[in-house]
């Protein structure tokens, strides 16, 4: 199984989102929920403040006891009116929770509701470079990510600084010298907190790698399980699994060694400032130029910074994260499709000529050296229409293009008569049907998985478009019949079954044009006649094409155009083609022998 490249590793992903970016993306949000956020740091900070409090009230009791002025019912005072404040900050604390963490949450939403619809927009070279591993990375663990920085990452770092300033305040209140010097050790914090922070930007980012990689790998082992069991790769991808989980660990690792040292110092910082007031502090007690409530209050209030110096190391790993992530949203959200998409709608457009126009077409891969398309002049009016040609010959290629997956320049193809460049993508693929050789079918119901793209549409229109499909007698074999839940990517469902439904999907839209890509080859001869027979008398004055090797589905056709290397090698009817071309006689003679001996293809 060949392993699609991460374009995670692009190395443009890694850097910290630019303050513009930062602000487009994120300021807008704040805007929309400035009120909920105004009333949920108003909580924050009364909270913070209340706190605050409860050491003056601890001093009034303390200096009360040691000089005997107070009794026990202003003893019960003080306690009643500190059961009084935890009450309140109990109350508030949850206010802003739900306002704040709340609020992390919506703007989780909001980005993940941005991502997916940008997401939904790109073209089929975007897809081609990013795998899904990738995107559902950055739709859970970096939104995640995110949602942290934004809910618990601002309330630390908000109730980190209200609550540093303030203690450090009373604290100079008390002694300014002893406030100097339980402080000192708070540069070594910054510095090495700022070291550490730059670090761990670079190894999160590592971990992100390796997620999308894991999650990658796992979504194509499952999707990918028949073909790994018919050929006994249990181990096998059991090794390689277990080989990417040691990475994705090992850089975890990597990260909470980080993680591990930041609390530790800012830790170590407190514990040296405390020793500082026990020493220092102790002295002015005894020597009376302090009190013992100033002197409790004094180590209560840095026991309140203990947690802010600690959070420092905190708030700058949810930054950091956050910062990280972001960066990588928005390097997706800066992509760009590569197909030209004009929102105008010119006029003039005729609906009895909704047909294509190929002239000196030439199409080259991105990753190719060689066109897989090369000076192609079609017609393709309303009629049936067939294509066929050898393996790599551009059958499929020419769909997708039909389809506008890939992006042409200027004057190569046109629609009803009007450049393509020129015509809304949407315009052109709401009358486009389109069933591929392997249809993607959803974890639902039949019936869901033919209404797909007319969702409001009866039961009895989809089983009308199953009877056309000739899918409608398998159907209803089934016990739940339509409501019938068909697994993963049809996995429930033959080959052959899987590619009708796909057809009666395409039938039900009744779109003026029908392209089937090799879409009815799992299908057995005598269920071909009866599926061709069933739409054709719905196919007047459309424009149907098939990409089909298989003769007896051509002479079915209006006209065949027969591919080779990239290029119109021939075009003519059934007949003529028996007559003049080589390679479609052999085909033909190959067919008709094999029918005679009795062999089709699996239903």
């Amino acid at each position: 199984m060949k392993k699609k490249p991460s374009a995670l590793m692009d190395k443009k992903r890694a850097k910290i989102i630019s303050y513009s970016e930062l602000k487009d993306l994120l300021v807008p949000l704040f805007k929309t929920h400035r009120y909920r956020l105004i009333f949920g740091f108003s909580a924050l900070i009364t909270v913070d403040l209340l706190q605050l409090v409860i050491p003056r009230l601890i001093k009034k009791a303390v200096d009360g006891l040691s000089r005997q002025s107070i009794d026990q019912n202003g003893l019960f005072q003080v306690g009643l009116a500190i059961v009084a404040i935890g009450i309140l900050v109990v109350i508030l604390r949850f206010c802003w929770r739900y306002l704040i963490i709340g609020f992390s949450r919506l703007l989780e939403r909001a980005i993940r509701n941005r991502l997916f619809g940008h997401i939904l927009k790109m073209d089929a070279q975007f897809f081609e470079k990013y795998s899904t591993g990738d995107l559902m990375a950055h739709l859970g663990n970096d939104l995640s990510a995110v949602q942290m920085a934004c809910g618990m990452g601002m309330v630390a770092a908000a109730d980190a600084l209200v609550m540093s300033v303030a203690a450090i305040a009373f604290m100079i209140a008390i002694d300014p010298t002893l406030t100097l010097l339980a402080l000192l050790p708070m540069p070594f914090l910054a510095i090495s907190t700022r070291i550490l922070s730059g670090k761990l930007h670079k190894r999160f980012a590592t971990v992100q790698e390796q997620f999308a990689d894991l999650t990658e790998f796992s979504r194509s082992t499952l999707l990918s399980i028949g073909l790994i069991k018919a050929y006994t790769m249990e181990n096998f991808q059991g090794s390689r699994f277990n080989l990417l989980g040691k990475a994705y660990a090992t850089a975890n690792i990597n990260v909470a060694k980080i993680q591990g040292l930041i609390s530790p110092l800012a830790s170590l910082v407190g514990s040296c400032g405390m020793l500082m007031i026990l020493y220092f502090g102790g002295r002015l007690v005894i020597n009376a130029t302090i009190s013992l409530g100033d002197f409790v209050a004094f180590i209560t209030y840095l026991y309140m910074l203990i947690w802010p110096m600690m959070a420092i190391g905190w708030v700058a790993n949810l930054a950091q994260r956050g910062l990280t992530s972001l960066g990588r949203i928005q390097h997706i959200l800066n992509a760009e499709p590569s197909l030209k998409d004009n929102s105008n709608l010119p006029e003039g457009i005729d609906s009895k000529k909704l047909g294509f126009s190929l002239r000196n077409l030439t199409f080259t891969y991105a990753a190719a050296s060689t066109p897989a398309l090369s000076s192609i002049n079609l017609e393709f009016p309303p009629g049936i229409y067939g294509i066929t040609g050898r393996t790599g010959s551009g059958k499929s290629t020419l769909c997708k293009l039909l389809t506008r997956m890939y992006p042409l320049e200027d004057g190569m193809l046109y629609f009803a008569d009007k450049e393509v460049n020129s015509l809304p993508l949407a315009f052109i693929r709401s009358h486009i049907g389109y069933v591929s050789q392997e249809p993607t079918l959803f974890s639902d119901s039949i019936a869901a998985n033919i209404r797909l793209g007319r969702p409001e549409s009866s039961l009895e229109e989809v089983e009308q478009a199953a009877k056309n499909a000739a899918i409608h007698a398998d159907i209803i074999e089934f016990k739940d019949g339509y409501n019938t839940l068909i697994g993963e990517r049809g996995v429930k469902l033959s080959g052959g079954q899987r590619q009708r439904l796909g057809l009666a999907r395409a039938l039900l839209c009744d779109r003026p044009i029908l392209i089937i890509d090799d879409g009815l080859s799992a299908v057995d001869v005598a269920t071909e006649h009866d599926v061709f027979n069933g739409i054709k008398q719905h196919l007047a004055n459309k424009t149907v094409i098939i990409v089909s090797n298989r003769i007896k589905l051509l002479s079915m056709t209006d006209q065949i155009t027969i591919l080779k290397d990239g290029v119109v090698e021939t075009q003519g009817t059934h007949d003529e083609l028996l007559t003049r071309n080589p390679l479609y006689r052999t085909m033909h003679d190959k067919q008709m022998k094999n029918n005679d001996l009795g062999e089709t293809s699996a239903p």
